[in-house]
């Protein structure tokens, strides 16, 4: 005990940080930290703390580099030969509803249409190409039209001229132009649009323009057109749009006829009746072992161009997209237009694409995690995300949904007569989501694993001058019953969907680099540039933050117990004793081991200063003094004693 109360402290228990380091760095592994101490000379050791210093911050570099090759990942492609599924192939009519079983909805609308052509550019309605011949169209027409006419905008001198009354009105409120560029009709100041104001708040208004009259009397069709269809019911749509026997004349698939049996109808909105080839809702998906277009899918489509919305859409044809079976058809979106009186041949080239979630890229699995509801019923897409959240915007700040999307639980979609409002409310929120203002772009994420066909397009005239007579007869007798009338060309569309090849492409990612080959990484960096061993890691670990913060924390604690005990002494007025053990040495609080000390250090130990030094005692002769360990002597060693 008395040699532990003078025994100098070293190694983690040392009382002051100076000498914990001085220590660490005598009997660490790192060569750097021992050739600080033990050299000499300032210079030499000034180089050993540069060199040492350099080699940690390039093993903290190389260390980052590391981990932030940890989270990349690679691609790779895998290219396989083998039988393919066929896809889902969507073919819509890009007129939604004959024409002729709309003119009872539409009449109002297309009168004021009429007139606005009329206001602007002088059509009459003997010298206009419109097909459809509708009531008298000089009435004044329904009264929410009145709410929402198209304006005959003067720039500089912000006014307007109603062509529904023909009065003159002040343009307040902002002004958007829909175009980048203002082409004007007529007089060079005057812009066409049309202006929408908060059905709460008639001062607060914004002006829509657009570049050509063409685009800003077709935006204001299509606004009242879907205000006039949120209002039929789906059965009647239904009716209104095209059947498949309508639209589907002939049809073979892998050199085998097919027919409407093959194709499963679905409405949509903007689209009318569209159908479905293959899509799966029986639970069989066709396949195909052969590529080439003879061994795809093979329609011709009836187009009935005649009986064509003249102010809703402006081109003939058909509509088609190629998706899995599980994805929404986005017809609207991404959708590949064919022509009339031609023969379109689309090859697809078949890729699946894999990548890695959290923490190598910021993709969704499934979408559960995404917390935005799927109105499509379909796998998540980032479209379904974006335009199910675009709708549940709507739906919360203008009261009712948008017509294009599906409906939310419990919602109904817009109209004058419920939400008189909701033109204004609708451009306003498209505005902010087109600016990533809705925060949608911020939730959605892409998805990890998708399908994809890329497509490559040809056209071909068909039918052909030499062939277009008899085939048109011919058509027209297979579909005459129906038909009652001479089919034309420009009525018709050959569509053949195919694969180029049966090569089917894997796109995956995987990561760069394991947790193993990570480790090895760290640990062949720690050994090139300091030594280090893992064991030397735990070594710093201990040393620089549990010894560390110990001496730190004991310090303080024995600074707080000598303020405590100078504060009593302070309060009770009475000096220290000298048998008070207070006022005594005591032990020295970090040899807290039982551990006596071993030889060499107690070597070490100084003498004290008030003790002469230690000799060493003369020998005690006495001891050398041999004593018989028996009392009596055997006789057989008495012999030997007299020799």
């Amino acid at each position: 005990a008395r040699l532990k109360r003078t025994l100098p402290v070293r190694g983690p228990q040392a009382p002051t940080l100076s000498e914990l380091m001085r220590w660490y760095c005598l009997n660490t592994n790192t060569h750097g930290c021992r050739r600080i101490v033990v050299s000499r000379g300032r210079l030499r050791r000034l180089l050993w703390i540069l060199l040492t210093l350099s080699a940690v911050g390039l093993i903290l570099w190389q260390c980052a580099e590391l981990l932030m090759n940890y989270y990349s990942a690679s691609v790779s492609v895998t290219v396989q030969f083998q039988k393919l599924p066929f896809p889902a192939v969507t073919i819509c009519n890009i007129n939604p509803y004959k024409y002729s079983a709309m003119k009872e909805y539409l009449s109002e609308l297309d009168k004021e249409t009429k007139k606005a052509l009329e206001t602007f550019y002088g059509f009459s309605e003997g010298k206009s190409k419109v097909r459809r011949s509708v009531d008298d169209w000089n009435s004044t027409g329904s009264d929410f039209f009145q709410h929402i006419p198209l304006l005959k905008v003067e720039e500089f001198s912000r006014t307007a001229t109603d062509l529904h009354s023909g009065q003159k009105r002040k343009i307040e409120g902002s002004v958007f132009h829909k175009d980048s560029s203002i082409v004007n009709s007529g007089d060079s100041n005057d812009i066409i649009g049309f202006q929408l104001c908060d059905a709460n708040n008639s001062s607060d208004c914004a002006l829509y323009t657009f570049s050509s009259g063409v685009n800003a009397i077709q935006e204001w069709y299509k606004l009242h057109y879907m205000n006039i269809m949120a209002q039929i019911p789906l059965e009647t749509k239904e009716k209104l749009s095209y059947s498949a026997d309508d639209l589907l004349l002939t049809c073979f698939f892998d050199g085998l006829s097919c027919d409407k049996r093959h194709f499963t109808r679905f409405h949509h909105p903007l689209h009318g009746n569209c159908y479905t080839f293959n899509s799966g809702d029986n639970g069989t998906i066709l396949s195909t072992s052969t590529g080439g277009s003879e061994y795809g899918l093979q329609v011709v489509l009836y187009i009935d161009e005649a009986d064509y919305n003249p102010f809703l859409v402006t081109s003939s044809g058909a509509k088609i997209i190629v998706h899995d079976q599980n994805e929404y058809p986005f017809i609207e979106d991404i959708g590949t237009e064919i022509e009339t009186a031609a023969a379109t041949s689309i090859g697809m080239h078949f890729t699946r694409s894999r990548k890695l979630s959290k923490p190598y890229s910021d993709c969704t699995e499934t979408g559960a995690d995404i917390p935005v509801e799927n109105l499509y019923n379909k796998s998540y897409s980032l479209q379904i995300c974006l335009h199910s959240c675009f709708q549940k915007a709507m739906v919360d700040s203008c009261g009712c949904a948008q017509y294009a999307q599906p409906l939310p639980p419990g919602a109904e979609y817009c109209n004058y007569k419920k939400n008189p409002n909701w033109m204004y409310c609708y451009y306003r929120l498209h505005e902010k989501f087109v600016k990533e203002q809705l925060g949608c772009q911020q939730i959605c994420k892409d998805a990890c694993s998708f399908k994809e066909w890329a497509l490559t397009t040809s056209i071909a005239q068909w039918p052909s001058t030499v062939s277009e007579d008899w085939m048109l007869r011919v058509l027209s007798w297979d579909k005459g019953q129906k038909l009652n009338k001479k089919l034309n060309k420009t009525d018709l569309a050959n569509l053949m969907v195919f694969y180029k090849d049966l090569n089917e492409r894997f796109i995956s990612e995987n990561p760069a680099n394991t947790l193993v080959i990570l480790l090895s990484n760290f640990g062949g960096q720690l050994g090139l540039w300091m030594s280090c061993s893992v064991v030397c890691v735990i070594e710093i670990v201990e040393v620089f933050f549990i010894d560390s913060l110990s001496i730190v924390l004991r310090r303080q604690w024995q600074k707080a117990k000598k303020w405590w005990r100078n504060r009593q002494r302070g309060g009770s007025g009475k000096a220290p004793q000298a048998g008070d053990p207070e006022g005594q040495g005591h032990d020295n609080p970090v040899c807290i081991d039982e551990d006596l000390p071993t030889f060499t250090t107690a070597l070490r130990l100084p003498l004290p200063q008030d003790s002469p030094l230690p000799r060493t005692p003369p020998p005690n002769y006495s001891t050398l003094r041999l004593e018989t360990a028996f009392t009596e002597q055997l006789p057989d060693t008495l012999e030997l004693g007299q020799h």
